[in-house]
């Protein structure tokens, strides 16, 4: 199995299309990475959070990048499940994210049954042409779970503090059937069993330049 280093990767951007994507799709590596590398530079972008969904993005976003000093989260308002007919308008924000020039895009799944998410993926995918993008996870109802093909292992440790953050820092979706520990946990540990680790989250790697 290749194993890849990103020392060489200081600014990290993560598009989610609502509050709890980012955390949910790659909340441990967030967690492993902002502690072994402390000088990273992040930018940390939620497309959709209305009422009190807006507080508690900022605040897990807060919590999950403690650890950092050079951060900068943005909540945007983008009418949530309405993203393919604001498309002109999210692209017109898309295009400003490139002043950032991230060594790394953290954005959703292209195949994900959800339209939103679909929509980040496929803008991320034509703003930024040189950049190594990664595409992150979310177990959901449509059971539209793949074949990743990059992995992350994560501690135990960083994995009960991932599903524990989830759970305190977004109390309006305590309701949804899927939203609990035990979904996080059983999808970090199903994907650490194909890495050879105990705990992991993957990702859709569609390009790759070594050298």
């Amino acid at each position: 199995m290749l194993k890849l280093e990103l020392k060489g990767a200081q600014k990290l951007l993560f598009v989610g299309a609502h509050a709890d994507d980012i955390e949910i799709g790659c909340g441990g590596t967030i967690l492993s990475l902002t502690k072994a590398y402390p000088d990273l530079d992040v930018l940390w972008v939620v497309f959709s959070a209305e009422g009190k969904r807006k507080t508690e993005a900022q605040l897990s976003a807060k919590q999950f990048l403690k650890d950092l000093t050079r951060t900068k989260v943005v909540v945007k308002q983008f009418r949530t499940s309405y993203f393919p007919i604001q498309a002109e308008r999210i692209k017109t924000y898309f295009e400003t994210l490139k002043a950032f020039s991230p060594d790394i895009v953290f954005t959703h799944y292209r195949e994900d049954r959800h339209q939103d998410h679909r929509v980040l993926s496929d803008l991320a995918w034509n703003t930024f042409r040189d950049h190594l993008i990664l595409e992150y996870e979310i177990p959901k109802y449509d059971g539209d779970l793949g074949k990743p093909n990059l992995f992350v292992p994560v501690r135990g440790t960083v994995a009960l503090r991932k599903a524990k953050l989830l759970a305190e820092s977004f109390p309006t979706q305590a309701d949804k059937h899927w939203f609990s520990q035990e979904t996080f946990f059983a999808l970090m540990r199903l994907r650490g069993v194909e890495c050879a680790a105990e705990y992991a989250e993957a990702f859709y790697c569609r390009k790759l330049v070594c050298g």
